[in-house]
């Protein structure tokens, strides 16, 4: 009795005996040292405590408080057809398909092989084969082999969250591509807009100097004009047909980097007509800030994600400083001589079971080097983290500034386009009464068109103003119900057995 109850003792020992040892290789105080941020203790400025008195969100499909069909129409375009979004969701389907790599270690592995050959043996005095001398015999197997991790130490399944984690990420990723090709497609739609109201001007400014070289020819063939006034009248008019031709080769750059954006050739932005675009009600935020506007962008989302991932790295790195256990088995048939299906037959059986156990001794330094560089990896995506909380709180309070001062310019600039008017009007009528020489009326015709230009160029960027607070609040995509939990992120401690 006491004899067996040694050699049941003696698997216990041998365990006792592994975690020993391995506890000679400890980790020596390596550990992660980043922490991350809390949003609502960065500081906020008026700007952003100004907009917390709203409470609404941009919708998924932002774009269309603009107002254009073709727009609303063109996006959908480019989100069907991108190859930048193709990517991005391969990219989504790969990071799944990883998980499900990691996932299957947990899993009972079965192994099926099987040999059918025949064996020659040779003739040797020395060292046999005996009775197999100078034959040739079938020599075969077919076995079934398995195993099962244990997984005693947690680095299965934390291998396996890691790789969930980065699949997250990657979809976080993918919708912030998607709100990067809407926001571009926006831009460079207003800068169409824009190039069609510039020509607008310029054409209007070409009629203007083609009336005035007319009056100032009718003039010189009264008697009361000069030849100098003529010649005056006709010199800028070459650069305004230069000018027209340079906005034709602006809006025609611009189709063709809309077709791009989609996923379209040339052809199809050439059918793009001029944009209608028009702003209504501005848009409001939410009244809980910054943790909700900020928890709703995609990049931070993402970030996120990987702080959790290289959580769970370290915990794998972790589970190597201690003895592996697996479960493994086999059960098979094999036979020497007989028929070809010989070692098909019963008591060809054998079999095997029991714990396979490795544990580290010496390693020269890698299983410390491997945690260093986990540690390392989360640091640096808690650093990533918190540069984009920073950045993100940044472009919320920059585009919110910019808004109000668009708002402001844009009453400024329509008052100077009316003055200006008014100054040219007063200019013309002058002129054709002979009160005044073309030198006025070329100078109020020089300030009317600038101003008219800064009116549209106001005028652009306070739509561009609005997608781009759009775009710094996350484009509506609800990607703030897909993040990793407080917990998820944290530093994994480091077991006492490591220390």
């Amino acid at each position: 009795m006491p004899r067996r109850i040694s050699r049941a003792l003696q698997p216990l020992s041998v365990l006792a005996l592994t975690l020993a040892i391995s506890g000679c290789i400890g980790t020596g105080g390596i550990a992660p040292q980043g922490k991350a941020l809390e949003a609502n203790s960065l500081a906020t400025d008026e700007a952003i405590q100004s907009a917390a008195q709203d409470a609404h969100w941009p919708t998924a499909q932002w774009w269309q408080a603009y107002g254009d069909p073709q727009l609303n129409r063109w996006i959908d375009l480019a989100l069907q057809g991108s190859p930048s979004l193709a990517m991005a969701a391969a990219r989504v389907r790969q990071a799944r398909s990883m998980a499900g790599v990691a996932e299957a270690a947990e899993s009972l592995q079965i192994n099926g092989e099987s040999t059918l050959k025949r064996h020659n043996w040779p003739t040797d005095q020395f060292y046999g084969p005996g009775e197999l001398a100078n034959s040739t015999t079938w020599d075969n197997n077919a076995a079934l082999g398995f195993s099962y991790a244990l997984d005693l130490w947690g680095r299965e399944s934390n291998a396996t969250e890691r790789a969930v984690d980065m699949a997250h990420m990657t979809v976080a990723e993918a919708r912030q591509a998607q709100l990067e090709l809407q926001d571009n497609i926006v831009r460079v739609y207003i800068e169409l807009s824009l190039h069609y109201a510039q020509r607008d001007i310029v054409e209007a400014t070409l009629k203007q100097q083609q009336q005035i070289l007319e009056l100032a020819q009718k003039r010189l063939d009264g008697g009361i004009g000069t030849h100098f006034e003529v010649s005056q009248a006709e010199t800028p008019l070459p650069e305004t047909h230069r000018q027209i031709d340079a906005l034709d080769e602006e809006i025609a750059l611009s189709r063709n980097q809309l077709a791009a954006l989609a996923g379209k050739g040339p052809g199809e932005g050439a059918q793009l007509l001029r944009p209608t675009l028009s702003l209504g009600a501005p848009l409001k935020l939410p009244s809980s800030l910054p943790a909700q506007l900020l928890g709703q962008r995609p990049d931070v989302v993402a970030s996120r994600w990987q702080v959790a991932a290289q959580a769970r790295g370290i915990d794998v790195a972790h589970a190597g400083f201690y003895p592996n256990v697996d479960l493994v088995g086999s059960l098979g048939n094999m036979a020497t001589g007989g028929g070809a299906m010989e070692f098909l037959t019963g008591k060809k059986l054998n079999y095997s079971v029991g714990p396979a156990i490795s544990l580290p001794i010496f390693d020269g330094g890698r299983l410390r080097s491997e945690l260093g560089e986990a540690s390392a990896g989360y640091d640096i995506a808690v650093a990533k983290y918190n540069q984009t909380l920073v950045n993100a709180l940044k472009n919320i309070s920059d585009q919110l500034i910019r808004r109000e001062s668009m708002d402001k310019q844009q009453a400024f600039a329509a008052e100077s386009v009316a003055t200006a008017q008014k100054t040219y009007d007063i200019a013309m009528i002058a002129f054709q009464r002979g009160l005044t020489d073309y030198l006025n009326v070329l100078n109020a015709q020089t300030l009317l068109f600038k101003q008219q230009q800064v009116q549209q160029q106001v005028q652009a960027a306070r739509l561009s103003a609005h997608a781009e607070l759009v775009t710094a609040l996350g484009g509506g995509l609800g990607a703030g119900i897909d993040v990793p939990n407080a917990e998820q992120t944290q530093v994994p401690k480091t077991p006492s057995l490591l220390r």
